[in-house]
C-alpha cells in the first residue's frame, strides 16, 4: 500500500468549494483517464474506497460565492492521497504517470494546479504489526495514540446514517473491516485481526481535544438529478488511551492505526473524507 503526498501550486487565484474532496476527486479520476483507463474505472467502482484524498489543505482566502473559498496566487497546497490495497499497486503507478512523467495538471472547475512535489511511501499489513508489534513491547501500558482528523470523517451507522463523533469503537471497527478486506488473500489467516466493536470499547479510552473538535456536512457524490447528496462528519484532534489491554489488543489497535494513515477512516474517503494523521506518543 502507498501513501503519496503531492505539492501544487494553483495557476492563479479562484474558487474552489470549501469542502473540495469531491472536485478533487474528479479531476483525478481525470488525470488517470488520460494515461490509464482501467485504472481509473477500478478507482471509481471500488466497493472498499482503495483510494483515499484529502482535498486541498493549505492557506485559503474568503470568497464571496457560498460555499467556496479562494486558493491563492503563489501559494502551494498539499494533497495527501493514499493506496490502501496491495492490489491496487497499478494506481501509483498511473498516479506517476499522471503527475510525474506526463508534467499533467489538475483540472478544476475554476482553474488549474501545477504538481511541484510528488513524495510517497509504501509499507505492508506484515510491515505494519512488526512496528506495532516493536512499539506495544517497549511501551507496554504507557503510551497514547494521537489522531488528528484532518478532513470531516463520515462513519457509517446506516445506509443514510453517520457517526460524528471520535468514539473508540465506532473508529476502529470502521478501520478494522478496511484492513481485513485489503490484506492479499495469500496471507488473509496469517494477518486477519480478529476484533470486536465491544473489544475496542472494552480496551480504550478517547479524549477528544474540545477546542479542535467541529462538525460537518460535506458533498460525497451527486444523484441521477445532479442534485447533492450530503453526509455529515467530524474532525478533531483525538487520544486514544489503553486501560488494561494486553500486548497482542495493543499491538492490533496501533497497527489498524498506523494503517489507518494509509486507507482513511470511515467511508467517502475517495471524496475527501477521513483523512488522519497519526503519532504515538509515551
Amino acid at each position: 500500500m502507498r501513501r503519496i503526498e503531492l505539492t501544487v501550486e494553483p495557476e492563479g487565484s479562484f474558487p474552489v468549494p470549501t469542502a473540495n474532496g469531491y472536485q478533487i476527486y474528479g479531476a483525478i479520476l481525470s488525470a488517470l483517464n488520460g494515461v490509464d483507463e482501467d485504472v481509473s474505472t477500478r478507482v471509481h467502482d471500488s466497493s472498499i474506497g482503495s483510494l483515499t484524498n484529502s482535498g486541498l489543505l493549505g492557506t485559503f482566502d474568503g470568497s464571496h460565492r457560498d460555499h467556496h473559498k479562494r486558493v491563492i496566487r503563489d501559494e502551494t497546497y498539499t494533497l495527501k492521497l493514499g493506496v490502501a490495497d496491495p492490489r491496487d499497486q497499478e494506481v501509483f503507478q498511473a498516479l506517476a504517470d499522471a503527475f510525474v512523467f506526463s508534467d499533467d495538471t489538475l483540472e478544476l472547475a475554476d482553474g488549474n494546479f501545477r504538481v511541484r512535489d510528488f513524495a510517497s511511501t509504501n509499507t505492508t499489513h506484515e510491515d505494519l504489526l512488526t512496528k506495532a508489534s516493536e512499539i506495544a513491547a517497549r511501551k507496554h501500558n504507557t503510551f497514547e495514540i494521537k489522531v488528528c482528523f484532518e478532513t470531516p470523517t463520515c462513519i457509517k451507522e446506516s445506509s443514510n446514517i453517520t457517526n460524528m463523533f471520535p468514539a473508540r469503537q465506532h473508529v476502529f471497527a470502521s478501520t478494522l473491516r478496511k484492513w481485513n478486506t485489503t490484506i492479499p488473500d495469500e496471507r488473509a489467516d496469517e494477518f486477519k485481526i480478529a476484533m470486536t466493536r465491544e473489544d475496542f470499547g472494552t480496551n480504550l479510552i478517547e479524549k477528544p481535544d474540545a477546542d479542535t473538535y467541529e462538525t460537518h456536512t460535506v458533498l460525497v457524490n451527486r444523484g441521477e438529478d445532479g442534485g447533492p447528496i450530503l453526509r455529515q462528519g467530524f474532525t478533531a484532534d483525538c487520544t486514544y488511551k489503553f486501560k488494561g489491554a494486553s500486548e497482542a489488543i495493543r499491538t492490533a489497535v496501533t497497527a489498524l492505526a498506523l494503517f489507518s494513515e494509509y486507507a482513511g477512516v470511515g467511508a467517502f474517503v475517495s471524496r475527501g473524507c477521513g483523512t488522519v494523521s497519526v503519532e504515538v506518543a509515551a
